[in-house]
This record gives structure tokens, sequence and C-alpha cells, in this order.
């Protein structure tokens, strides 16, 4: 009897309170509930955080947010390892082949098959010329390393890369895109870019001083000069969940963007349909892609000329590659859309503009799902790695 008055007393112990268990799923699927919100803001409220609405966005922010995670960033990562990961130039070829080269080819392949099997014209070709500036963006400057911080892999990847693709970007992406456009008359609209983006390469490379390097250094300089009280701060005050929620006011002006230019409203039922499922199919797609790139699989591994071209990359480095290398940018790729197409009516742009926009906001939505895939992914690893170790102690004690 006794025992069991202490089981039932242990049992109830264990039990928490409704309150604390919806507060701890809150918290868990906090980004996911705040993506849905930021969603529906967006929705019935679209005038406050479009680009040039009530709070300004393109600056309070798209440089005030993105300037907060690569603060965090510069306060949490050591200078050895960023010094570390700009000389690795295996991730470097990796990401950056995959972002300029890989997806293109695949967003080629793609519009050209839809454009010929679409006898009826249901989709527009506004939405398949967008499709060329997606696949030719460089990846997106913020929820890279907030994501991998969160999957509990390489930031210091994630960040690095992130400052090549978009250093890389202005000059790639739009000669590569009206390259890539098909051949069709249709297309002759985005065949012929305006040549003048010297105010282009200026607004990019103030937004990426201000809200990259900037705090990057500024959170570097803090690290060294306090790295005890830096890292408290850190871990004291969950940066992590900061990130995430920088993430969730970029979601929110970039779905607020499309709601007030009435994008999504102007195109056929078929062309909303596609784009929301490709988006989310292509991001999959693409993970899959990085993820075999960079862990091969075992069967592979076990051929030697194989092995020594493909090489494993250290897991926390193969996460930071599965969300740099499928992401794009709205950050480069609005402001470049309205540079390069000037002359084209507005109403034009903003069609075009729905599948740069959908594609960077479902990737931090479909990121999401993979960072709880790639943790379990990383536990699983790190056990097996601890059984083997412990059968190596033992096999050694018995000598």
């Amino acid at each position: 009897m006794e025992s069991q008055a202490t089981n039932y007393q242990a049992n109830s112990e264990k039990q928490a309170p409704p309150s604390s268990i919806i507060g701890a799923f809150i918290l868990r699927q906090y980004l996911l509930i705040g993506i849905g919100i930021s969603c529906l803001l967006a929705y019935f409220f679209p005038n406050v955080a479009k680009h040039g609405g009530i709070i300004h966005a393109e600056y309070s922010i798209l440089y005030g947010a993105v300037a907060i995670i690569f603060l965090i960033s510069g306060l949490s990562i050591a200078k050895e390892k960023l010094i570390l990961q700009l000389l690795n130039y295996r991730v470097h070829i990796l990401v950056q082949g995959i972002s300029f080269l890989v997806v293109p080819a695949i967003m080629v392949a793609f519009v050209q098959l839809i454009y010929t099997s679409d006898h009826g014209r249901r989709i527009d070709e506004a939405v398949l010329a967008g499709y060329i500036l997606v696949g030719c963006l460089p990846t997106t400057i913020s929820s890279n390393v907030a994501m991998t911080r969160e999957a509990g892999g390489d930031d210091a990847v994630a960040l690095m890369e992130v400052l090549v693709a978009n250093m890389l970007g202005p000059f790639v992406t739009p000669g590569w895109t009206v390259t890539l456009l098909p051949k069709s008359p249709s297309f002759d609209l985005w065949r012929h870019a305006d040549s003048d983006l010297d105010s282009l390469y200026r607004q990019v490379f103030q937004s990426l001083g201000l809200s990259v390097l900037i705090p990057l250094v500024l959170g570097q300089v803090i690290r060294w000069t306090w790295p005890q009280q830096a890292k408290h701060v850190v871990e004291t005050f969950h940066f992590s969940k900061i990130s995430g929620c920088c993430l969730i006011l970029l979601t929110w002006t970039g779905f607020s963007t499309c709601f007030a230019t009435q994008a999504l409203e102007s195109l056929t039922k078929e062309s909303i349909i596609l784009v929301v499922f490709f988006n989310i199919g292509l991001y999959l797609f693409l993970t899959a892609i990085c993820y075999f790139l960079c862990w091969p699989p075992t069967f592979l591994m076990s051929n030697r000329f194989i092995s020594r071209i493909f090489r494993r990359l250290p897991p926390v480095e193969t996460i930071a590659v599965c969300f740099c290398g499928p992401a794009k940018t709205t950050g480069l790729g609005i402001p470049m859309l309205y540079a390069m197409y000037k002359s084209n009516d507005v109403s034009l742009n903003a069609r075009m503009s729905v599948p740069v926009i959908l594609y960077t906001t479902e990737q931090i939505f479909s990121a999401h799902f993979m960072v709880h895939l790639f943790r379990a992914w990383l536990r699983k690893l790190r056990k097996k790695e601890e059984t083997s170790s412990r059968n190596v102690e033992l096999a050694v004690v018995m000598l």
C-alpha cells in the first residue's frame, strides 16, 4: 500500500497542469503559430507591413529584423570558426553551385515543361518568368542562419555562405535571368532588362553592410571584449527564439506586400495552385539533393573511387548546406525585379513577384519542419557514436 501511494504521488507530480502543457506546446511551435498569425494580419491589414506601408517595413523589418539576427550570430560564433569557414572552399563550391547552377537548371526545365504543355495558356507567363528569376537568386540572408542554429547545425557555415552568395548575386542574377528565359516571343517583355543597375548595386550593398556586416562585426567585438558575459546573455535570454521572431516579422512583410499589390487576385486559379504546391515540392526536392551530396548513402561510400570524390561533410555542416542550398532571398529578389523591369507595367511586375514572395515565405514554413527532422537525425548519429565508443571501451577492457 505504501509503495502504491508513493507511485501515485510520483505520477501526480509528473503530470503537469493543462496550462503548462499548452504553454510548452506554444513555445515548441512558436514559429509555426507566429507564421500563421502573420499571414492573417497581412491579409486583413496589408497596408501596415507592406513595402512603403505604415511601419515602412523595407527599413524597420528588412533592416532591423535582419540586423538583430546577425548581431546574435556575432555574439554567438567564435572568430576562429568564422575564419575556418571562410577557407572552407568545398562548402563554398557546393552551396554556390547548387544555388547558381543546379536550381536554375531545374527552373528552366520546369518552365519549359509548363509552357510547352499549357496549350490553353492558363498559367500566367509573368509567373513563369518569375520562376526563372527565383532560380537565379542567391540564398537568403535571414532564415538560413536562424534555422541552422535551431536545428543544431554549424551557423558559422550558414553565415559565410550567406555573405559569399549575396556578394555574387547582384552581378550574377540579372544576366543569368535574361539568358535563361525561354526563347518564345511571349517572354520578350522580360528579355530586354534595363541595363542601368547602378542604383540597385548601391541599394544591395548598402543593405548588406547595414543589416549584415555592421551587426556581425559589432557582435564579434562585444564577444571578444566580454566573452563570458556575452555567452551568459546569449544562453540566458534564449536569443535563438528572438531570431525566430525576426523570421515571423519577415514573413509578415512578405505576405503584406503580396496582398497589398493584389498580385494573387490578378492570377488565375491554376497559377496560384501551381505556385503554392510547386514551391513546397521544389524546396523539399532541393533539400534532398543537398543532403545526398553532403552525406552520400553508405552503399556509395563503400566504393573507393566514389568515396574520394564525394567525401561526407560533418553532420553540422551538412545541416547548414541543406538550409542554404534550396533557399532564395526576397531581400535581393524584389528590388532586383523592379530595377531590371522598371519600364514594365506595375501589375505585370506584381504578378512576376508572386513566385519570389511565396517561395521565400514557404521556404521558412517548410524549413520549420526540417529543423525537427535534422535535430532527430543529429541525435540519432550522436547516439550511434556513443554506442560504438562504449563498445570499443568494453572490447579494450576485455583484452
